[in-house]
């Protein structure tokens, strides 16, 4: 059995909505102002640092490379224990973590070999 079907099938020009298009424009841009604002549209606020968490401005360089080299070291430390009660795809996505962690406490250890010690 055959079927006259045309290709690509007639379809009506005239959209369901086109009465109320502006409507539905309008609708659609208060929709994108909402969820996108632009830089414009967004007050520019000082932001005030925080004194819960902060770094002594006066701390040498390369003391905050030891306390940097030692935090890394004690999260690769935790990385590990918790890769040792895991099994598959989550124990392999920890150990490429603990192995971003391991470059960057060498990074940070070679940045402590460039530093000229206080005289």
């Amino acid at each position: 059995m055959f079927k006259v079907t045309p290709n690509p099938p007639d379809t009506d020009p005239v959209s369901p909505y086109e009465p109320d298009s502006k409507k539905l424009h309008e609708a659609a841009e208060r929709a994108l102002d909402f969820h996108f604002p632009s830089n414009a549209d967004i007050k520019a606020t000082p932001r005030t640092s925080s004194k819960l968490f902060s770094v002594d401005p006066e701390a040498t360089a390369e003391t905050l490379a030891v306390f940097l080299v030692e935090t890394l070291a004690s999260v690769d430390v935790m990385v590990h224990q918790l890769v040792d009660h895991l099994e598959g795809e989550s124990r392999y996505a920890l150990l490429g973590i603990s192995n971003s962690i391991m470059v960057a406490e060498i990074t940070a250890n070679r940045v402590l070999d460039k530093v000229e010690p206080p005289k």
